[in-house]
């Protein structure tokens, strides 16, 4: 199994659509990422009624954050068919805004062919490369 057979099980290991309450859905979609010190962390979605829900990217770069990592290696998300599919531009934003070699994050786009890309080619000319220099 190579690491992206195992972040795609993980992800899968998470996912479970559920209804919270008559306002949160929860786990249509499951993200599983890998740092740069091979730990593995993992999300779902929370949908909610005011737009306060977060992607299972966010969710599973929170439960990165909070246990005191902040630079990830590679991340991919499975839809609800068990496709893999991009992160939404909030997701690209905030892994931009992780650290400066943040554009090297290895993003998987279709898991069958494999299909890979650098975080930079899908956020081109990012704005906030110079505020790192600072």
């Amino acid at each position: 199994m190579d690491i992206w057979d195992e972040l795609y099980a993980a992800a899968r290991q998470v996912q479970n659509a559920r209804t919270i309450s008559p306002f949160i859905d929860a786990g249509g979609v499951a993200a599983a990422l890998r740092t740069r010190q091979g730990n593995i962390y993992v999300g779902v979605c929370i949908d909610t009624a005011a737009s306060l829900g977060m992607c299972a990217e966010r969710n599973a770069m929170a439960n990165m954050i909070t246990h005191g990592e902040s630079q990830i290696e590679k991340i991919l998300a499975v839809m609800r068919d068990g496709t893999v599919g991009p992160p939404c531009c909030v997701c690209r934003e905030f892994m931009m805004q992780l650290d400066r070699d943040s554009g090297e994050i290895e993003v998987m786009l279709d898991y069958e062919p494999r299909r890979i890309v650098h975080l930079r080619e899908l956020v081109p000319h990012w704005w906030g490369s110079g505020r790192f220099a600072e």
